[in-house]
């Protein structure tokens, strides 16, 4: 029988640039193997095998790439303690306890260098663009924040600020009630979805498909949702709760979904562009629009709502392109070093990883 298997993305394309999560979801783990290689070296198709094999036997999560729809950029063993991640850039890991918990594997072991000196001026020349293209779309996603803040400027001039703490507190109590662990409570990190080559992206139905009580947020820009899940996140942590805290893809300054499993709950901003709809008896909605803000705002503003909307949407078409440039440009780099590489040492390096996840699955049933 199949485990559960939860999908996520700890890394993102954000208005920030380049912003990851990893250590936050490495933590606590016995073993991590951080795979060094260039492009085209197996990395992801060796971690989703290596998940693949242990997947009937327990829980796996698959850390996606979001430079890279289909691609991953690490996976995790929860039960054994064991990770293996992709740790080049823009991601590098640093080791804390080199030897003891990480280990590098080096795949370029595999590759031939004096194929790639061949290709040495085409290799340089991909990597210019792929740089240009990918600060070409940070730019632009900067500049659909600044627009993206001033759509939120229309609704939080008409949030009424005293319901909206109301409504947290009627939910803090609503989940949390007198509950208080005496434990220190288990965090993690993550983004909601991805801005990725191929749009909007995210695996909200594999992550709360365990979940009995789900929250979907409906609202506006600027109508209280991250701050809320904010306020939920810190009162589980007090409280001894265990947190899975997921970021927006966009800003990772704002939060768009809590998970809290010990409660059976998740909580998530659910409008555009990860927009879902009830689809069973647990489910509730809870509009924001509704319940906090000022009746006929929409009408008010309708014609400036229009504009700003285009304006977003837009830059984030742009922005877009330039993350699909920057992919079109990493396929061809992927090319060239695949042709350089001899997959048997590739091979030989997964069986080593996998001898010593089989030793670590020994000692954890002992």
């Amino acid at each position: 029988m199949t485990k559960f298997i939860r999908n996520y993305y700890a890394g993102g394309n954000t208005a920030k640039g380049f912003h990851h999560f990893f250590p936050s979801n490495l933590e606590g783990l016995e073993r991590i193997f951080i795979l060094k290689g260039g492009p085209g070296t197996g990395k992801s198709t060796m971690m989703k095998a290596i998940g693949k094999k242990w997947e009937n036997r327990y829980e796996v999560e698959y850390i996606h790439c979001a430079s890279d729809w289909g691609s991953i950029d690490g996976v995790i063993i929860p039960q054994i303690g064991v990770g293996v991640v992709d740790g080049t850039a823009p991601h590098v890991l640093e080791p804390e306890c080199p030897g003891a918990v990480e280990e590098y594997i080096n795949l370029g072991e595999s590759w031939d260098s004096r194929k790639l000196r061949f290709h040495k001026a085409e290799i340089q020349h991909l990597n210019k663009q792929i740089r240009n293209s990918y600060d070409k779309a940070y730019s632009i996603f900067a500049r659909a924040l600044e627009i993206h803040d001033e759509w939120e400027e229309y609704y939080i001039d008409a949030l009424d600020r005293e319901k909206a703490n109301h409504l947290t507190k009627q939910l803090i109590q609503h989940f949390f009630g007198s509950i208080q662990l005496n434990k220190k409570p288990e965090v993690r990190h993550r983004f909601l979805g991805a801005a990725t080559p191929e749009g909007p992206k995210d695996f909200i139905p594999n992550l709360t498909e365990e979940i009995t009580s789900r929250y979907l947020i409906k609202g506006r820009p600027g109508s209280g949702k991250s701050t809320m899940l904010k306020k939920l996140a810190a009162e589980a942590q007090k409280r001894g709760v265990d947190a899975e805290i997921y970021h927006c893809g966009f800003d990772p300054n704002s939060l768009d979904m809590v998970i809290f499993r010990e409660l059976d709950i998740a909580i998530f901003d659910s409008t555009s562009p990860h927009e879902h709809f009830p689809t069973r008896g647990g489910d509730k909605i809870i509009d924001m629009y509704e319940e906090l803000i000022t009746a006929g705002t929409d009408e008010k503003y309708e014609e400036s709502l229009k504009d700003v909307a285009a304006r977003y949407k837009s830059q984030m078409q742009e922005g877009t392109r330039w993350l699909k440039a920057a992919n079109t440009h990493h396929k061809k780099m992927e090319a060239i070093y695949k042709e350089a590489v001899d997959f048997s040492v590739v091979e030989q390096k997964q069986h080593e990883i996998e001898k010593e996840i089989s030793a670590m699955e020994e000692w954890v049933s002992f």
